[in-house]
């Protein structure tokens, strides 16, 4: 657990040699998401499974193996030395860039729905934009890391890690996936400020990603309708705002508690990706009101876990495990918190995955590698407050 005073958590922050150090709270909240996750995936795509590939255990089937897969690498994620990553950032960010740019060569990228956003395995694809994620995340915290007083000194310690990003941003918006883009944009700007950048600095940052983003928008007539759909839905029912609709319809069957587990009227061909991107909306549905705040307790734990551990890596001057921290907490929040959105009106509907609960193998994957690598975050901080601290009370610390 967190250096914090907790009646609940008292037992276990007392670092012991000769154990890895686990946050109970952090994962009772990923493996309660992962489990609500899969009982909805399994509610929503039965009736899918049958119609296309007449299987009503395909979808099912596959997401169980997405999360042994997720789980096997986040064991190996939380074995890893957080020292390897800190020195790959630089080299990583080159992989990111090549794998974007892999989507783009036949034969090797994967066009679906429009969209370059896969590279094709043979058996499986893999959509590169959420190991990019991951990427940026890292290489923007080692940076900060080696570099903070050039951060800190003016505008080009701020613009020098954004040049790269600049490409991968730019290979992003090609694809085109906007949703991407802003998720590691966001979180890249919020680990600049919280990484020492000056306020004026920060609040360019901000203005700039407004401006990119509303250019974005403008730019294009999907995204631009996609727009115009969140602001009247029922202008356009059976059209642009069709899958919105369709998703207000779920929330409000829900009620306070659901019409029962399976009882989903909506996810029956009427909402589209019932079982990915709007899977909220059949939970809704199915688990009402009541279900839908226990998932956003859930993910408000797991977000404010992770933040905890960058106050407590931060006390002990330990900026790499800090900044990496705060940058999957805000990633895990955004992400949760635009999905969720989406699925209840409050923002353009937008093909961001709710971590660890929606069906799909690349996010599932590298969302379980995030909790893996928080775990592994936790451990080490554990071990150096030990080290550092050498007999002294962690209460004193809280």
């Amino acid at each position: 657990m967190s250096f914090a005073v907790s009646s609940t958590m008292d037992s276990s922050i007392m670092p012991r040699r000769g154990r890895y150090y686990v946050d109970g709270w952090l994962l009772f909240a990923a493996f309660s998401l992962l489990s609500i996750g899969y009982v909805m995936v399994v509610s929503a795509s039965l009736h899918l499974g049958e119609r296309v590939f007449n299987n009503i255990w395909h979808y099912p089937m596959r997401q169980a193996a997405h999360i042994v897969i997720g789980l096997v690498l986040a064991l190996i994620m939380a074995k890893v030395p957080l020292k390897a990553w800190e020195q790959s950032g630089p080299s990583m960010i080159l992989v990111a860039i090549g794998l974007l740019v892999l989507v783009f060569i036949p034969g090797i990228g994967a066009k679906v729905n429009g969209s370059y956003r896969w590279v094709n395995l043979g058996v499986a694809r893999i959509q590169v934009s959420e190991i990019v994620k991951l990427i940026c995340i890292l290489y923007i915290a080692g940076f900060l890391t080696r570099h903070v007083d050039v951060v800190r000194a003016s505008i080009k310690g701020v613009i020098r890690p954004i040049l790269p990003l600049g490409l991968v941003f730019g290979l992003l918006l090609a694809e085109p996936d906007f949703g991407a883009a802003f998720v590691i944009g966001f979180s890249v700007v919020c680990m600049m400020f919280l990484g020492g950048a000056r306020l004026i600095e920060f609040l360019t940052l901000v203005l700039m990603a407004i401006i990119l983003g509303v250019v974005a928008i403008a730019s294009s007539a999907y995204r631009m309708e996609r727009v115009t759909a969140f602001m009247d839905p029922w202008a356009d029912h059976l059209g642009s705002g069709f899958q919105l609709v369709q998703s207000l319809i779920a929330m409000g069957r829900g009620e306070w508690f659901g019409v029962g587990l399976g009882g989903s009227i909506q996810k029956l061909f009427y909402l589209p990706e019932a079982h990915t991107d709007f899977i909220f909306a059949v939970l809704g549905e199915e688990l009402g009101f009541a279900g839908v705040c226990i998932v956003i307790l859930l993910f408000g734990l797991l977000v404010w876990r992770a933040f905890q551990m960058g106050k407590a890596a931060e006390r002990l001057n330990l900026r790499f495990y800090s900044l990496l921290a705060y940058g999957l907490g805000v990633w895990l929040g955004l992400q949760s918190f635009v999905n969720i959105a989406v699925n209840m009106g409050a923002l353009p509907t937008k093909g961001l995955t709710l971590p660890l609960m929606s069906y799909g193998g690349s996010s599932m994957i590298v969302m379980c590698m995030v909790i893996g690598l928080l775990c592994r975050i936790h451990h080490e901080t554990q071990l150096d407050f030990e080290d550092q601290m050498k007999g002294a009370s962690p209460w004193q610390y809280a």
